[in-house]
């Protein structure tokens, strides 16, 4: 199996990465075709099967209504950065489509993917990169979260271009270009999800530090530190302006994430991808264990794709790719007590470049092990596709019901009177109200912004709704308000509003 040695120095000639042994020859091995045309599928699949009617979810208003002229913003806690509103913003604050949102994020995504992985064309074969950007487009997580205004999946990015960079600024310190990409996908990450890309910014020093014949380690560093200073910048100015300083908004974002600590969450992932966006608390019975195969199998294949590159002599870039995937996943799988799949998209997008080696490595195995091999990986990637097929359909369809009961919720409160200007708050006010084109406001909890004091005053001088579900009671400055009875929420019955005298019926007839 041949491909290029990683050594470090100025080479003679661009270093190219030879196609392996056994691999199509031609248009077929080059990277331009092949990155963009997974990039394009990712995109296409996804506009086709996830994004109709995929309505804006909990987080995803919050980050929209930053920017979109339907509704005042939602309040903005503390773990949140405002990337992802950024990325957002050209569309957002021109249409409050969600369709043209979807197609908009999309399309990035395709692209971004195509770019990450555009950067280790001359650090890995082009069928090993084809692979892996297939492999980690293919998950139900990732095709789930493509247009989705989340900022994971662009964690993901910014961490996969920035370690491709630093292996080529690390060979070449005269390759400016790669010096600014690795800076710049630190600070991408930095903005779109600070936490993340410290322990990002971690892992690329101790490289940087321990990799053997690096050269410029010292400009390296610094590229590193200045790319997260950079990122993080607008969240640490942010913090002393709203929340009292840069301690207090880290000691506001642990509480609200459960109080950062020492735990085992490995359990709680793996329950959560049976198709749940978010396991808190993760207390659910494993339902589906099928869903969770390719995770087990992760860590095998992981270390197939890293033997397979150190018997290749070239174990530099599968090494580098599997560390960092690691240290991207460790704070989730052991410091935070809940699970959300896309938590981990940064490490997946990462490890699927050791999976996508050894599964090539099995592939052009010794000619009487090869047709075996080559089997079980297609009958594998085949039921694999299959079941993340259902997992994101599954989980997009209940989006989708979900997004047309709170359109029939909106559709009641406005004919009920209320209309902006107006508050929403209690049981699911962020989306309800950014439907609506009101204000959300929570007298407690997280998003804590106004006290039931404040929040009775108001109701004096504009509509206000507090919403309850099931068995849940009114606070009781809005006991006395009028009660009207709202269409369910999926499983959630009982869903009523609490009206304030502000409110006044639609005339009928």
């Amino acid at each position: 199996m041949q491909e290029t040695r990683f050594v470090s120095g100025p080479p003679e000639r661009p270093p190219r990465a030879e196609p392996e042994r056994g691999s199509p020859h031609g248009a077929a091995a080059r990277p331009l075709p092949l990155l963009a045309g997974v990039g394009a599928a990712f995109a296409l699949v996804h506009l086709a099967l996830v994004a109709p009617g995929l309505g804006l979810g909990w987080d995803e208003t919050v980050y929209v209504s930053q920017v979109s002229p339907q509704a005042p913003a939602a309040f903005f806690s503390a773990p949140r950065a405002r990337g992802i509103t950024y990325l957002v913003a050209p569309v957002a604050a021109l249409t409050t489509s969600t369709s043209a949102l979807r197609v908009y994020m999309a399309v990035l995504a395709g692209c971004g993917l195509f770019l990450a992985l555009w950067v280790w064309r001359r650090l890995l074969p082009a069928p090993v990169l084809a692979i892996a950007g297939a492999l980690f487009a293919s998950l139900w997580v990732t095709m789930f979260y493509a247009s989705q205004a989340m900022p994971n999946l662009w964690v993901a990015y910014g961490a996969l271009a920035a370690v491709g960079c630093l292996l080529r600024a690390a060979r070449d310190p005269g390759d400016g270009r790669a010096l600014i990409v690795m800076g710049a996908g630190v600070a991408f990450a930095a903005l779109m999800r600070p936490s993340d890309a410290v322990w990002l910014a971690l892992a690329l020093v101790g490289a940087a530090l321990v990799m053997p014949r690096t050269r410029g380690r010292g400009l390296l560093v610094l590229v590193v530190v200045a790319g997260v200073a950079v990122g993080c910048a607008e969240w640490v100015i942010e913090a002393y302006v709203h929340y009292g300083g840069l301690a207090a908004r880290l000691r506001r974002a642990s509480e609200i994430q459960g109080h950062l600590g020492w735990y085992f969450a490995v359990d709680d992932h793996v329950r959560a991808l049976g198709g749940r966006a978010l396991c808190r608390p993760c207390d659910v019975p494993w339902r589906y264990p099928v869903s969770a195969l390719w995770f087990f199998a992760l860590p095998l294949l992981v270390a197939g794709g890293v033997v397979s590159a150190v018997r290749a002599r070239t174990r530099t870039p599968i090494l580098l790719a599997t560390a960092v995937g690691v240290v991207l996943a460790a704070p989730y799988l052991l410091t935070v007590g809940y699970a959300a799949p896309r938590f981990l998209l940064p490490a997946y997008a990462l490890l699927a470049l050791p999976v996508a080696r050894c599964l090539l490595w099995a592939c052009l195995a010794p000619l009487r092990w090869r047709r075996t091999a080559a089997g079980l990986v297609i009958l594998a990637v085949v039921a694999h596709l299959a079941i993340q097929y259902v997992l994101v359909v599954g989980v997009a369809n209940r989006v989708r019901r979900d997004a047309v009961d709170l359109t029939r919720i909106a559709a009641e409160l406005r004919a009920q009177g209320v209309r902006p200007p107006c508050v929403i708050s209690g049981e699911e006010a962020i989306r309800i109200a950014f439907r609506t084109g009101c204000a959300s406001r929570q007298p407690g909890g997280h998003d804590g912004s106004i006290t039931p004091r404040a929040l009775a005053a108001m109701a004096l001088q504009q509509p206000v709704a507090v919403l309850v579900a099931d068995e849940g009671r009114p606070p009781a400055h809005a006991r006395a308000w009028r009660v009207h009875p709202l269409p369910g929420l999926g499983p959630r019955t009982g869903f009523r509003a609490y009206l304030s005298p502000a409110v006044l019926p639609r005339p009928t007839g």
